[in-house]
């Protein structure tokens, strides 16, 4: 599309009009009508990216557009048209003259705009979003970049529907991997940011926000630290406009802070209330005119230090939406920018949610605490757009050569800026995080035990950083099966964040949750299930029940419960947990898939096993067409309809289905994988219950082998596949080796528990 500058054969292609963070606006003609339009192309879906994410976009984008296409009001830009064209999502637009009042403001110097202008705008946007709302329709990210001011004066809301996709894609766990930016906190209700219920109310607070900052110069929040904002949007009242800006009529005074009210019940009811008491104080009171000198701004003197939650890790504090925040960046931000120029992305990438149960810590872009080292800014901004790629490369999944990128970038960082700088331990943070991904955890701790010692010299021991680096250790620690030294790193750094940051704060949180989770790998079950259950209550004050992060730990609770042989208690939890994750991330998310798939693991364990086969069934449909055929967690699916059907005594199904499940393992996995000798012993038990022993026995032995092979000996999944072939030994009646295995099993299992240290 980029050689050719024509979709579809129809949208002839001019030059760039806008950027923004879901693509770029065209100026273009349509060839079919002889009509201007703008036509506005979301970033490429190329072929690295994760199908399932594809699909959902592709989806929720012709659900959007049709949305926006149906809006047909003065104050709210027309869409004509939208498809996909060679990979490109696109929407065509009416052509709009004028400028966004984020423009304006920047054109006015930051000066705010003549009250009579903010008054008139107002007016005319209450208008527009008195219609939408009465079509059911919340637009979610309502900001001056989103609403123009054309040439004839008239006032229209863009990206009314495609607004929602970022915000609805943005509560998936894939939110980075998008390009699509979740925007500033500056114009977001406190019930977005708490992760509550979103309705029109949500829009007239942004609205609010927007009305404070042309009328006064500044956001009714302008803080350096987003999570400051965040807190000052929930629980600071506003400064009332006339301590900005003494002029402003009160009755614009009184409005603007009705519209922030911390509770939706504080707002007005509607926006068409608010129109019309718009409307009569205009016509009764008048006006008056505004000044032209600049208004004093009063800056709080103490603004919070806690660091940003997870669900608002990709907002930037102190970038307004200016114009200048719009302007594209270098190439070296998104290597998958292909089509008509540079994306615009956020700089620092949010790490792919991790398997159920622990989580990863997370760290902003450090900042260095001593002056620069005497360097040619012009490499320090080559070594900065080399670090940016890097990231981009593991948002897209290509950890091999992000690998390579993160590493060169550490030596050059410790060659120029020494080793102990900030930006040089940010890039060797990355390259420990690439490496765990790259299932390389020892040399992933290497990295993060280097980090924390370094951070700990430069940064202080409780630095939101250090605790950073110290709570990636713990997680890579666990994933090598070392849960007592785990337990000890999480144990120290819960205490500081509690100490630091308070017992409440999200980063607290997420530290307490994977100490819950290594609790449960420790065999401490009553004490992990506690402090989940403990966990999830929190987060669903802070974020809401149905939020992803307190799903994650109700999804943990519903484990251990399992754990604890409270099968029944884990059941209605996992159920509750797909039911939320089903509405929030959609029926074939991963997420809520997983949770089904435990849910038909609880069915089995509770003796329904009808029920939990037709869910497998289900579930592997779901995942065929989600993942593939032969995606692991497809042959997982799989799996467990096998020992279903096992259970169900239908012994002949159940060991065809595990003969074409570990065929599949064996040669996508490997011979010796956990998976693949899983499913290898199902054959062998279905074998045995029918009686073929001597073939069970063969299969069991291979499972030993393999076991003793990638585990050692004595390891404790290898001694119950020496087992399982003894009770094969017994069952052909050659009980001296029988006794034999059984004496050498016992043997290996002593040593290997006197070897074991005791926590």
């Amino acid at each position: 599309m980029a050689e050719t500058r024509l979709i579809q054969g129809r949208y002839r292609l001019h030059d760039v009009i806008g950027r923004g963070g879901m693509g770029e606006v065209w100026r273009a003609t349509d060839e079919s009508l002889g009509r201007r339009v703008a036509v506005k192309c979301l970033k490429p879906l190329g072929p690295e990216r994760d199908p399932h994410f594809v699909t959902v976009l592709r989806e929720r984008f012709r659900r959007e557009a049709r949305v926006a296409a149906s809006l047909q009001h003065r104050g709210v830009t027309v869409v004509h048209d939208f498809g996909e064209s060679e990979g490109v999502l696109f929407l065509v637009m009416e052509l709009l003259e004028g400028q966004n009042l984020s423009q304006l403001m920047e054109e006015n110097k930051q000066h705010p705009l003549p009250v009579h202008d903010v008054v008139d705008i107002a007016e005319q946007v209450a208008d527009a979003l008195a219609y939408t709302h009465r079509q059911g329709i919340v637009h979610r990210d309502l900001k001056p970049a989103n609403i123009m001011r054309l040439g004839d004066g008239a006032v229209k809301i863009c990206d009314f529907g495609i607004a929602r996709l970022g915000d609805n894609i943005g509560y998936t766990s894939q939110l980075t991997g998008t390009g699509i930016a979740m925007g500033t906190p500056h114009y977001m209700s406190p019930e977005q940011i708490s992760g509550g219920a979103v309705d029109h109310r949500s829009d007239l607070y942004s609205l609010g926000c927007v009305l404070y900052e042309i009328a006064t110069g500044v956001p009714p929040f302008d803080l350096e630290d987003a999570w400051a904002i965040l807190v000052g949007h929930r629980d600071t009242p506003p400064e009332p406009l006339r301590t900005h800006r003494a002029e402003l009529p009160d009755y614009l005074d009184r409005i603007v802070l009705d519209l922030l009210a911390k509770t939706p019940d504080g707002r007005p009811t509607d926006a068409g209330v608010l129109r019309r008491r718009i409307i009569s104080a205009r016509t009764d009171l008048g006006i008056g005119h505004p000044g032209s000198a600049r208004p004093s701004v009063s800056t709080p003197s103490e603004a919070p230090s806690r660091r940003l939650p997870d669900w608002a890790r990709e907002m930037t504090a102190g970038i307004r939406a200016t114009a200048a925040s719009l302007a594209s960046r270098s190439a070296a931000d998104d290597p998958a920018a292909a089509l008509t120029g540079e994306w615009t992305t956020a700089s620092r990438v949010v790490p792919p949610r991790p398997p159920e149960g622990g989580e990863r810590a997370t760290t902003p872009p450090a900042r260095p605490a001593t002056p620069e080292p005497a360097a040619p800014p012009e490499l320090l901004a080559v070594l900065a757009g080399r670090h940016r790629a890097g990231l981009g490369l593991g948002r897209l999944g290509r950890w091999d050569e992000a690998e390579d990128v993160h590493r060169s970038v550490v030596a050059d960082r410790a060659r120029v800026l020494g080793p102990d700088h900030p930006d040089t331990l940010a890039s060797r943070y990355e390259l420990g995080f690439t490496l765990s991904r790259l299932a390389r955890p020892a040399d992933a701790l290497r990295e993060f035990v280097a980090v924390t010692g370094a951070r700990e010299r430069v940064l202080g021991p409780d630095h939101p950083d250090t605790l950073a680096a110290r709570q990636e250790t713990a997680y890579v620690l666990g994933r090598l099966g070392r849960h007592g030294e785990a337990h000890q790193v999480y144990v120290a750094v819960l205490a500081s964040r509690e100490r630091t940051m308070g017992p409440d704060h999200p980063d607290t949180l997420r530290c307490r949750h994977n100490l819950a989770f290594n609790l449960g790998r420790l065999g401490r079950l009553e004490d992990a299930h506690r402090m989940a259950e403990e966990v999830a209550g929190a987060r669903g004050r802070l974020l809401g029940d149905d939020h992803p992060d307190t799903l994650v730990t109700r999804y943990e609770v519903a484990y251990d419960l399992g754990q604890l042989g409270r099968w029944t208690e884990a059941l209605a939890t996992y159920r509750e947990v797909a039911a939320a994750r089903s509405d929030v991330l959609g029926p074939d998310h991963p997420d809520t898939l997983a949770a089904r798939y435990e849910v038909g693991i609880c069915l089995g364990r509770v003796g329904r096993s009808g029920d939990a086969l037709d869910l497998y069934r289900d579930l592997v449909a779901a995942r065929t067409r989600v993942l593939g055929p032969d995606h692991p967690e497809t042959l997982r699916a799989r799996h467990g309809l096998g020992v279903n059907l096992g259970r169900l005594s239908r012994w002949e199904d159940a060991v065809e289905e595990a003969r074409e499940v570990c065929a599949i393992r064996e040669r996508v996995l490997g011979a010796d994988h956990p998976d693949t000798l899983v499913s290898r012993r199902e054959i062998a038990v279905g074998l045995g219950w029918l009686a073929r022993w001597p073939d069970a026995l063969a299969v069991y032995h291979q499972v030993a082998e393999g076991r003793e092979r990638t585990l050692g000996p004595g390891h404790p999944e290898t001694l119950a596949g020496r087992h399982d072939e003894a009770h094969c030994l017994e069952r052909l009646g050659r009980h001296t080796e029988a006794a034999e295995l059984y004496r050498r099993t016992a043997a290996l299992r002593g040593a290997a528990e006197a070897r074991t240290p005791r926590t």
